[in-house]
C-alpha cells in the first residue's frame, strides 16, 4: 500500500503563483540564481509579466569624477558585472521589456547601451539620466532599434540636434520627453525642428531663462503639458541691466501656458526643491539629497515609483 504525502514540493507550486512570489523581488534578487533553481522557477522567471519594466534605479557605478572628458572614470569590473546582469536580465526576458530604466550614477558604454537595445527592441520608454560615456554613433544606433520609443528621459546636452533627430525620423510615435538639466535656446529650437508634435515636456529643476519658456511656449503647438517646478527661471534684459532670477511668472507666460492642458510650476522660496536649485546654483547635484529624489516629478506619466526597495548603505548598489 502506498503512503500518501500531503508534502509538496517547490518545483510544484502554480506558475502563478511564483510569479507574484518573484514579482515582490528587486532585479539583483530575481537575476542572482533564482532561475537556475529548478526548469519551473526557470519558467516564472521568465514570464512576461515580470520585465515589462526594468528597473535598475538601484545600481550605480563604482566611478572616479575626472576633470576632462567623459567626465566620469568607471572601474572594469563595474563594467563587466553590469555586462553579466544585463544578459541574464535579457535572456530571461525574452523581449518583453517596454521599460528602461537606469540609475543617474550608472554609466553605460557603447556595448551595454546596444546589447540592451537588440534585446528588447519594442521599448517604448527609456529612463537614461546620464550617457557621458555613450558614443553619438552608441545612442544613434540604439535609438534606430527602437522604433516603438513613445518617452525618454534625458541629461541635458551641450549640443542636442544629432539625438532629437535621430528620435523625429526613427520613433514616429514620440511624444514625452523629460530633461534633467539645464535647458538653453539651442535645445528650445531643436525640439521645434525635429520634435513638434511633443505632447508632455518637464524640465523640473533646470536652468531656463524667460526667453527659453517663451520659445517652448510658442513653437510647440501640440504641447499639452510642461513641467517648470523648481526651475531656475531668468531674465536677461538688453545691456547694460544685469539678468536677474524671476520670482514669479509674469502674464506674458501664463497666458501663452494657458491652452496647456496641465502646467506646473513652483517658485516658492518655502519649497524645499526651490531652495535646493537656488544652493546649487541652478544646476542640481542629485548626489546629496534623498536616494529616490531623481525619480520624481509632477507629472504622473514621468514619475518613477519605487516598487521594489533593497535596504544598502548609501541606497543604492555600486557595482565594483
Amino acid at each position: 500500500m502506498e503512503e500518501y504525502s500531503s508534502e509538496r514540493r517547490w518545483e510544484d507550486m502554480e506558475l502563478d503563483i511564483l510569479v507574484r512570489i518573484f514579482k515582490t523581488f528587486n532585479i539583483i534578487e530575481l537575476t542572482s540564481g533564482i532561475s537556475r533553481v529548478c526548469s519551473t522557477w526557470r519558467l516564472a522567471c521568465s514570464d512576461p509579466m515580470l520585465w515589462k519594466t526594468l528597473d535598475l534605479g538601484l545600481l550605480r557605478s563604482n566611478y572616479i569624477k575626472i576633470p576632462s572628458a567623459p567626465f566620469v572614470w568607471v572601474s572594469d569590473s563595474s563594467d563587466r558585472r553590469l555586462m553579466r546582469l544585463l544578459k541574464v536580465a535579457l535572456g530571461l526576458s525574452h523581449g518583453s521589456i517596454t521599460c528602461l530604466i537606469f540609475h543617474f550614477n550608472l554609466y553605460l558604454k557603447d556595448e551595454h547601451l546596444i546589447y540592451t537595445a537588440e534585446r528588447c527592441p519594442g521599448l517604448k520608454r527609456l529612463v537614461l539620466p546620464a550617457w557621458n560615456r555613450i558614443t553619438k554613433g552608441g545612442i544613434r544606433k540604439a535609438i534606430r532599434i527602437w522604433e516603438d520609443l513613445e518617452s525618454m528621459t534625458m541629461p541635458s546636452i551641450g549640443y542636442p540636434p544629432y539625438i532629437m533627430e535621430e528620435i523625429g525620423k526613427s520613433c514616429k510615435n514620440f511624444t514625452e520627453l523629460k530633461l534633467m538639466g539645464p535647458c538653453d535656446i539651442i535645445f528650445a529650437s531643436t525640439l521645434a525642428t525635429w520634435l513638434p508634435k511633443l505632447k508632455v515636456l518637464s524640465l523640473r529643476c533646470s536652468m531656463l531663462t524667460k526667453e527659453v519658456l517663451i520659445s517652448i511656449l510658442d513653437s510647440l503647438m501640440d504641447l499639452e503639458v510642461l513641467n517648470i517646478s523648481h526651475c531656475m527661471l531668468i531674465e536677461v534684459p538688453e545691456p547694460p541691466a544685469s539678468k536677474r532670477v524671476l520670482r514669479e511668472l509674469d502674464e506674458t507666460i501664463i497666458e501663452k501656458a494657458s491652452r496647456l492642458r496641465e502646467f506646473y510650476f513652483c517658485l516658492e522660496d518655502s519649497c524645499i526643491m526651490c531652495q535646493r536649485m537656488k544652493a546649487d546654483e541652478g544646476l542640481i547635484r542629485w548626489y546629496k539629497y534623498e536616494e529616490w529624489s531623481w525619480r520624481v516629478d509632477e507629472v504622473s506619466s514621468l514619475s518613477l515609483a519605487m516598487e521594489q526597495h533593497v535596504e544598502v548603505a548609501g541606497g543604492g548598489i555600486v557595482l565594483s
